[in-house]
């Protein structure tokens, strides 16, 4: 096994166009798994530790520019407040020594249906900056994902940053799994508000051969909270209304059975996330002042 430790973006670019099986490293904390058990054995290893670049972050107005490397931890540090879902589904991920070196974009380069920031990034409608020596391109993230570990990546391509449209609305994310840390999804749920778009979009987890959204429910939700004046008079989600989203919620995960979990489980445990999260996230709604009853 090679190993190429370019000192540039520029060429991290070239070294991936000249081997594209080279597999980038930069927390590790996926690809040494793989390696240590021997379930994966890459001609090259791409070490993109010394592009500092990619564990770097921009504030804009509208949006943050997240570099692909930036670590969980100073997702939850410093970006608690632009990106909650994201902040909040940081801290399920391992442990504190993983938070520190793992970051987004090994998370999104592996495209295990369980990484932990999936459903955060679904939810919030983030945007994947790749790029090649041929060129950049930005991925819609509902786009990115093809099959159970397979992404849209060409060979010759690297994540750079994911763009992430800074919260306007309250953001949730929960996550089952056997115990409190070092573990696995066995399923995961976010879910995000958009009062300035009057929508709300989901995102699943290990519970369908890639990370997904509800998009049926997300639909009725959507044309529920608007027919009946809900996001101008802060009234109460029904009970009704969130039985049926959980519902619709469930039925849009595909799960299999293994050992950390059954399809049956996964299905029932993600509605009572959405049923849960909607109620978390429209209570802070109704808090917030931005509705009439708030503002009465």
């Amino acid at each position: 096994m090679d190993f190429l430790r370019p000192a540039s973006w520029e060429e991290a670019l070239a070294a991936k166009a000249e081997h594209p099986t080279a597999v980038p490293i930069a927390g590790g904390t996926d690809i040494m798994v793989e390696i240590n058990f021997d379930h994966r054995r890459p001609e090259y290893l791409l070490d993109l530790n010394r592009i500092t670049e990619l564990s770097e972050w921009e504030v804009g107005e509208e949006n943050v520019r997240l570099g692909a490397s930036v670590p969980y931890t100073r997702i939850m540090e410093n970006l608690r407040t632009e990106l909650p879902g994201l902040a909040l589904a940081s801290h399920t991920v391992a442990s504190p020594q993983i938070r520190n070196r793992g970051g987004v974009g090994g998370n999104l380069g592996t495209a295990s249906p369980a990484g932990d920031a999936h459903p955060a990034l679904l939810a919030a409608g983030a945007e994947v900056e790749v790029e090649s020596v041929r060129g950049t391109r930005f991925i819609p993230i509902d786009a990115f994902y093809t099959g159970v570990k397979r992404n849209v990546l060409a060979a010759d391509e690297l994540i750079r940053a994911v763009h992430i449209k800074k919260a306007d609305g309250p953001q949730q994310y929960s996550k089952v799994g056997t115990r409190n840390a070092m573990v696995i999804a066995v399923c995961a749920f976010g879910i995000a508000l958009h009062p300035e778009t009057r929508t709300v979009r989901t995102g699943i987890g290990s519970a369908a051969p890639t990370p997904v959204r509800a998009e049926a429910a997300e639909d009725f939700l959507n044309a529920a909270l608007l027919e009946g004046g809900f996001w101008d008079s802060g009234k109460i989600i029904t009970p009704s209304i969130a039985k049926q989203f959980a519902e619709l919620v469930s039925g849009a995960c595909n799960p299999i059975d293994d050992v950390r979990g059954t399809a049956k489980y996964r299905r029932h445990a993600v509605g009572i996330m959405a049923r849960r999260t909607l109620g978390w996230t429209w209570e802070q709604y109704r808090g917030s002042g931005r509705t009439l009853e708030g503002a009465a």
